[in-house]
């Protein structure tokens, strides 16, 4: 099966392939609630998908979307997509219609495979895709099965049995893109980035080996869904990069659900937002090794983990959490705490492979505590954005990536988050604009004006705070009905992370004189 491994480029000889051929087929690589896949058939299924996709005429460097629950489903797609040189994009599964609506026809995608739940409510959309010329459906065990009637769509598990298992791979270069994976940057639409083959290694390399420092007798849990670039890295490329095994989760990760996989599975370790974590904490059932007697290793990024979380967190559970700050540009975490070295409240130091400056606001190197923007160089920065060029240009300079967010760093090293260079929030590990949330807000009804600003819960993370100018009429109704129904209209408009946590009625914003609202004066003054 691995005859065609040749010194190319190609990143699925050296995550799947290398196994075969040293002799691991039989181990397992990855389970969800309901299966478990072994190496072997991983490569079996991935050569399958990649032949598939070749006899339906889907060719090299043409894009797939992805719309996948995390089940095994996840990799055979991703790495059968690779496999035949097709540019798999993982999209976030939450994102509103039309977000996926313009993702699919941004990426102009000629395949999509989804999972059966999500079809329903984005049929209207599917069906006003012409150029979409295969719907492979994936049917997660224990849901109901989707008819849809449309001549472009197939089971997935029918679409496999069309391919061969020993199909030729394609020869790639590590230079070639091999992925797409979409942000939503600061301001505008998302934006694709592009990743290269050889970027799956490097982040392997750098912080799942010399930071997570994964062995091949590890099972990963990662809560963070693999469609997002800290998720990915979790569940596939570093378990994968040394033989090991992931476990997914294809539901929300609450913390019920988590624990119950912690307690099943039994995994040694997991990757979580701080969001997740302070739930967790907050859970009756939370203790000693969160339920998995082999736990030895936590991580966290997509967002600053709050200090007072890291050390509860820690005295409760008994493993240290690794925070540390990664981006969808730069594929992963480049900047870490360490398992010998963690410091809580900052973001740690620089990964093994990277380098990380602070510039002030000359341009110039910040000193020592001084406030700046956060740029990076390392080897898997993203070749650029999909038809983007200005804003290729802007955020890639050179070898560095500038990374939008304020930091500091102390004398010892250690580098201290303080928030984005705009406005942006980041809610649950995904930037939020204010913006968005307040036009939501202003096309309600009953709201005149809004102004979203980002307030710390009780556990010091970030969440959007509305103050809110009612419409005459609404002001004689009961405000909390109205603040429950804000909330929900926010959240059925453009997602369920993005709604206001605490929505204030007030009598007007503050405002310049020319009319624009003045957002910091509504910040908490702590």
């Amino acid at each position: 099966m691995a005859a065609d491994t040749v010194a190319d480029g190609n990143a699925v000889h050296w995550f799947i392939d290398r196994h075969i051929d040293e002799g691991h087929g039989d181990a397992p690589a990855f389970f969800d609630p309901w299966r478990s896949l072994t190496y072997a058939r991983l490569a079996a299924d991935t050569h399958r998908f990649a032949s598939a996709l070749r006899a339906a005429g889907i060719g090299r460097e043409r894009r797939m979307a992805m719309l996948l629950l995390d089940t095994i489903d996840f990799p055979i797609a991703f790495w059968g997509a690779l496999r035949t040189g097709v540019v798999p994009v993982p999209t976030n599964t939450l994102l509103t219609h039309e977000m996926v609506g313009y993702i699919l026809a941004d990426s102009r995608a000629e395949a999509l495979v989804i999972s059966a739940p999500l079809v329903p409510q984005l049929l209207p959309v599917l069906r006003s895709l012409p150029e979409l010329r295969r719907i492979i459906v994936s049917q997660p065990d224990g849901t109901e099965p989707v008819p849809i009637d449309d001549p472009r769509s197939v089971a997935f598990d029918e679409w496999l049995a069309t391919g061969v298992a020993d199909a030729p791979a394609a020869v790639t270069s590590p230079d070639e893109v091999a992925f797409w994976l979409y942000s939503s940057g600061s301001t505008g639409a998302p934006k694709g980035v592009r990743h290269v083959h050889a970027s799956l290694r490097h982040t392997a390399d750098t912080y799942g080996g010399q930071v997570l420092e994964i062995r091949s007798d590890d099972l990963m849990f990662s809560a963070a869904k693999a469609f997002h670039a800290y998720g990915l890295g979790n569940a596939m490329t570093f378990p994968m990069s040394v033989g090991a095994a992931a476990v997914f989760l294809p539901d929300r990760p609450t913390p019920d659900a988590v624990l119950a996989i912690m307690q099943r599975f039994q995994p040694s370790m997991f990757g979580g937002i701080p969001t997740l974590y302070a739930s967790l904490l907050a859970h009756p059932r939370i203790g000693r090794k969160a339920g998995s007697e082999r736990l030895r290793r936590c991580i966290s990024a997509g967002e600053a983990l709050p200090e007072a979380v890291g050390q509860r967190w820690h005295q409760i559970v008994g493993v240290q959490i690794l925070d540390g700050i990664g981006s969808t540009e730069m594929l992963h975490i480049f900047i870490s705490n360490r398992g010998d070295d963690v410091r809580y409240g900052t973001s740690g130091k620089p990964v093994p492979g990277y380098e990380a400056h602070i510039l002030n606001e000359d341009g110039r190197p910040a000193e020592d505590g001084e406030l700046g923007e956060l740029v990076v160089r390392g080897p898997s920065a993203a070749e650029g954005y999909w038809n983007q060029r200005e804003k290729t240009r802007r955020t890639f300079r050179g070898e560095w990536t500038h990374t939008g967010d304020t930091y500091t760093r102390d004398a010892e090293g250690y580098f201290r988050y303080c928030g984005r260079s705009d406005e942006m929030l980041k809610v649950s590990g995904v930037w939020v604009s204010p913006f968005e949330v307040e036009d939501a807000l202003i096309s309600h009804p009953a709201v005149l004006e809004a102004a979203v600003v980002g307030a710390q819960d009780r556990d010091g993370l970030i969440k959007p705070k509305a103050f809110v100018v009612l419409q005459e009429a609404a002001r004689k109704q009961d405000s909390e009905t109205v603040k429950d129904l804000l909330k929900t209209h926010v959240k059925e408009r453009i997602g369920v992370w993005k709604y206001p946590r605490w929505v204030e009625f007030v009598d007007g914003l503050p405002k310049t004189a020319t009319g624009k609202i003045q957002r910091f004066r509504l910040r908490d003054p702590a």
